[in-house]
Formats: structure tokens, C-alpha cells, sequence
């Protein structure tokens, strides 16, 4: 069982090294509390909150790096590769 967890540490850092200077869509909100919630869009369920921005980044940096564990989104990550990105507000009349 311990070889098991120390294999499976060693691929996780593996993994983790060759995805450390990916870039990662994420959306920040600061809503009517004062709270920032944050959310990396390409995962599903990758979200975060902090008292401040700075926090708020923290946090979704760690939630990332969880939602990186599951193949899937390894998959996703792998296959992730935009040309542009942009953010646009509309009014709905």
C-alpha cells in the first residue's frame, strides 16, 4: 500500500511539473458581500472564493491543481489550446 501512495505521489508531481507554466481561463466576480468567487471555466465545478483577490487566486490556483488529479481533465487540459480569449458583458432589454 505505501509503494502504491508513493507511485502514485511520484506521477502526481510528474504531471504537475510538465502542466507548471500552463495558463488557465478563470473568471472573477466580486459579489454583493464583498467576497470574490472565481471559477476556472474549462473544469467543470472549478470554483473558489477569498476575502480578497489575492486569496480568491490562491485558492483556485489549489482547486486547479485537485481538479488536475482526474484524468478527464488532464484530457481536457491536454487538448486545451485557444487562440484568442475575451470577456464581454450584454444587457438583456
Amino acid at each position: 500500500m505505501v509503494l502504491l501512495l508513493i507511485r502514485w505521489e511520484y506521477m502526481r508531481k510528474s504531471f504537475v511539473a510538465k502542466i507548471k507554466d500552463s495558463q488557465f481561463p478563470i473568471i472573477v466576480e466580486k459579489d454583493e458581500s464583498g467576497f470574490y468567487v472565481v471559477e476556472c471555466p474549462l473544469f467543470r465545478g472549478c470554483y473558489s472564493q477569498g476575502n480578497t483577490l489575492d486569496e480568491a487566486l490562491k485558492n483556485i490556483r489549489e482547486v486547479i491543481e485537485l481538479c488536475l488529479e482526474e484524468k478527464e481533465n488532464q484530457e481536457i487540459l491536454r487538448s486545451y489550446k485557444p487562440e484568442e480569449l475575451s470577456l464581454h458583458t450584454i444587457t438583456l432589454r
